[in-house]
């Protein structure tokens, strides 16, 4: 049942009080940080910070727009690691570098346009066909590279993604990140293929009435969705100079909790690009300074689901809080009368 124009404008009112909540609370954590963590501060710190949370960044640039069209993906860190393991095994064999990075690239697009074609020409549901993918993928990266691990990639290489700009803290990868976050800004909030994905993920049955080809805008954004993660995996091995068949492993849990996070709704239709990177880098902020308090791994992987919870939670809290105050019930609206 599609929502009332009032429903819409009141969830949509909440989820921008939303970002703009998380983007505030990035704040205060940041200033929180500099002033009480010690270490935290210093450059080469905050170079960390930026560099291990360019992974999850990368990923939620597609997957937001992904999540605003109503749809998920959850195989991208199994592609990420099926990338890095490709990577590493070419490199074994002799190929350049030059030379396996447009392979890798090419792997993951035909990662996502298998996922693509299964949910828009089956009809099968994304969260089903990714789930199935995720176990698939990274089960092939084991058969590809089994347990090693390879680590003597070009130094220069290496240098720009764990590098940085000088003395400075700002790594050398975080700048084509930039280049790459204007353009899905541009994509998704400035053409006439982000205003589709906002129309299909709030009505897939009258954005298809109004002539927008629903199955290709889904196609595209899963085969992009693919690419961004074998990009992600190239990263990953290079940043961390370690090419694993478990590379990334978890990285989707992430993903997904910092989209969510910083308010993109999991019904798809509202959301922007803003919020979601603004709870990339709470996310990221937090998972540094758990490290730095000696936080167990184990225990960061509790506070990001605990953090997925409340991002799902959140926005709908808000828009029952504004449903309140607009005096109007919080079930489903009334149908309305067409015709």
């Amino acid at each position: 049942m599609a929502d009332s124009p009032l429903s819409r404008a009141i969830r949509w009112s909440a989820l921008k009080r939303w970002d703009s909540a998380v983007g505030a609370t990035l704040i205060v954590v940041l200033l929180l940080s500099f002033t009480t963590v010690d270490g935290f501060g210093n450059a080469l710190n905050l170079s960390f910070l930026i560099g291990n949370t360019l992974p999850i960044a990368l990923v939620a640039l597609p997957m937001t727009l992904l999540v605003v069209s109503g749809e998920i993906d959850l195989s991208v860190a199994s592609t990420a690691g099926l990338s890095g393991a490709v990577m590493g095994a070419l490199w074994n064999q002799g190929l350049t570098i030059e030379a396996i990075i447009p392979i890798c690239l090419l792997l993951g697009v035909v990662c996502g346009l298998i996922n693509g074609l299964l949910v828009t020409r089956l009809g099968l549901s994304s969260l089903a066909v990714t789930i199935g993918t995720l176990a698939a993928y990274r089960g092939i990266a084991q058969i590809v590279l089994g347990s090693d691990a390879v680590t003597d990639f070009p130094t220069q290489y290496l240098d720009f993604a764990a590098g940085r700009i000088g003395d400075s803290f700002v790594p050398q990868a975080f700048i084509p990140f930039l280049v790459l976050l204007v353009i899905a800004v541009i994509a998704l909030h400035a053409t006439p293929f982000g205003r589709s994905l906002f129309a299909i993920g709030a009505s897939e049955e009258a954005a298809r009435f109004t002539g927008i080809r629903v199955k290709r805008q889904k196609l595209i954004l899963f085969t992009v969705t693919g690419l961004m993660a074998s990009l992600t995996g190239i990263f990953w091995a290079l940043h961390y100079a370690s090419a694993r068949y478990d590379n990334a492993t978890g990285l989707e849990l992430s993903v997904i909790a910092a989209v969510l996070l910083g308010g993109i709704d999991f019904d798809g239709g509202k959301g922007t690009l803003g919020g979601a990177i603004a709870g990339v880098f709470l996310l990221g902020t937090l998972q540094n300074v758990m490290s730095l308090q000696d936080v167990s791994a184990q225990s960061q992987i509790v506070v990001t689901g605990v953090l997925l919870v409340l991002s799902v939670l959140g926005p709908r809290v808000a828009k029952q809080i504004a449903l309140a105050r607009a005096g109007r019930p919080s079930g489903p609206d009334p149908v309305a009368k067409t015709g």
